[in-house]
């Protein structure tokens, strides 16, 4: 138990990150899964992008005070800004998100359910490692 704390109090923040990034994640996916297998259908292309987008929103948002709070602590009294750096760099990786799955949903046409889950957890794992450098390096970076 000792050395798990250990590990834990040197890796803190990585740690908490990932227990964030998994929350935020569930809560993408539910979003997004929910919507896609219940309202909107994964093979047209439009009804694909509402339900990433609709997804991404409530994520962020989750993501932004979960971070803020939890892994990176922040004490900047200018959340305006910080809040419009998170949402920017978020924006980034929506982009990338909605490039991947169009191509490989949509140009590919490998829309099936399965692959809807497949290339949304591939989209996750590549987002949540760029969220991380953007989080780190710009929004909430150590002055």
């Amino acid at each position: 138990m000792k050395k798990i704390l250990e590990l834990y109090k040197k890796h803190n923040e990585i740690i908490n990150y990932l227990i964030v990034g998994v929350l935020t994640t569930i809560v993408s996916l539910v979003t997004k899964w929910g919507l896609l297998f219940t309202v909107l259908d994964a093979s047209i292309a439009l009804e694909l992008q509402i339900a990433v987008i609709i997804s991404w929103v409530l994520a962020v948002i989750f993501a932004y005070i979960t971070n803020r709070i939890f892994v990176f602590k922040s004490k900047n009294k200018n959340i305006i800004k910080e809040i419009i750096s998170f949402f920017s760099s978020r924006l980034i990786t929506l982009g990338m998100e909605m490039i991947i799955m169009w191509f490989f949903a949509t140009l590919l046409k490998l829309n099936s359910d399965t692959w809807v889950l497949i290339w949304t957890l591939v989209v996750q794992v590549i987002v949540t490692v760029a969220n991380y450098i953007f989080s780190k390096l710009l929004v909430f970076k150590n002055k």
